[in-house]
């Protein structure tokens, strides 16, 4: 996949795998050779079940997870897994967590929430407009929307709404000046009237700050809403990737069009019900690793296009990180 439209990639995944070993001894395998980019300006949605491996890349983008193969960069350089380092790349790439509520610590203010990653980074007295941290802690809960900021330097978790918690995590990454946001799952537990507001602090953030933000969901409706580009995972691998629009409105994986069938603003998709759940990370089926839930299988598509013991036995190359719209289908020529 190309990066945005405003120069070469910021972060980038090469061929990434990861790998676990379980306490029975067996080997999980959580990434197999993950391709993917997102630059400067742009929102790049991982969409996909749970189970998929959207979490674990979000983490090994950030450096929270080492790769047992291939491998992650930063501006072109291979990420180095060194205390000092990664302390680097933490200050130019920050993580919102999914719980809000679990995330914040309910014994510290918001003030102290969005000030311990500035004293961690010591950015008072780097900043090169000589802001002091009370400065750069308004500054950043502004951003997020939360004004006046003065009114919530005081308050602890428990007296804040849900959308509020999201915010002040979102203020506490911004404080730090990054270049770019991984946002797991940032809207799962809002209500619906409020996931509009943080989406669209998402895009303002993208628009205003010229940030590249990753969002992990399972949701292709919001992804539909807010994303530039879009990689489908399952079981490990990007299936599908390409713009909003070629992914969203010409699906070419069954899986994303299974997917796609849920989502309630789309009507011209039959509603698709997928059978049994991701397989065992420890048991990837053969050839592709789609084929015991794939719909195109079951109703006979796939043995009329000549290709059913292909997707059973014929196991699929990783797609390339291109520009191009691409599925990794045996359907798709």
């Amino acid at each position: 996949m190309t990066a945005g439209t405003n120069g070469p990639p910021l972060l980038e995944a090469a061929g990434v795998g990861v790998e676990f070993t379980t306490r029975a001894g067996t080997v999980a395998t959580a990434l197999d050779g993950v391709d993917v980019t997102v630059g400067a300006g742009e929102i790049l949605a991982l969409v996909g079940e749970s189970g998929s491996g959207k979490t674990t890349l979000a983490r090994s983008l950030v450096g929270l997870q080492r790769p047992t193969s291939g491998e992650v960069r930063f501006e072109g350089q291979p990420l180095s897994y060194s205390g000092r380092a990664l302390r680097r790349l933490r200050a130019e790439v920050q993580m919102v967590l999914q719980d809000a509520a679990g995330s914040l610590n309910p014994r510290q203010t918001v003030y102290e929430s969005v000030a311990e990653g500035i004293r961690l980074h010591r950015r008072v007295g780097s900043d090169p407009e000589g802001r002091t941290e009370v400065d750069l802690v308004a500054a950043a809960l502004a951003e997020a929307g939360l004004r006046p900021p003065e009114r919530l330097f005081l308050r602890y978790p428990h007296e804040l709404s849900g959308g509020q918690k999201q915010r002040v995590l979102i203020a506490g990454a911004l404080a730090l000046r990054p270049r770019l946001l991984v946002a797991d799952e940032p809207v799962s537990s809002l209500d619906a009237s409020i996931r509009g507001e943080i989406l669209a602090l998402l895009l303002g953030l993208r628009d205003g700050l010229g940030l590249g933000i990753v969002v992990v969901t399972h949701d292709l409706g919001l992804a539909w809403n807010i994303a530039d580009r879009i990689a489908v995972m399952y079981l490990g691998r990007v299936v599908e990737c390409g713009t909003t629009e070629e992914v969203l409105e010409a699906p070419q994986h069954p899986y994303t069009r299974a997917l796609l069938s849920v989502v309630p603003e789309i009507e011209r998709i039959e509603p698709v019900v997928l059978r049994g759940e991701v397989p065992d990370p420890t048991k990837i089926p053969g050839g592709c690793r789609f084929h015991p839930r794939c719909p195109a299988l079951a109703d006979g598509t796939a043995d009329a296009a000549g290709v059913a013991e292909q997707c059973r036995t014929a196991v699929l190359p990783v797609l390339a990180a291109t520009g191009d719209h691409r599925a990794a289908c045996h359907l798709v020529r």
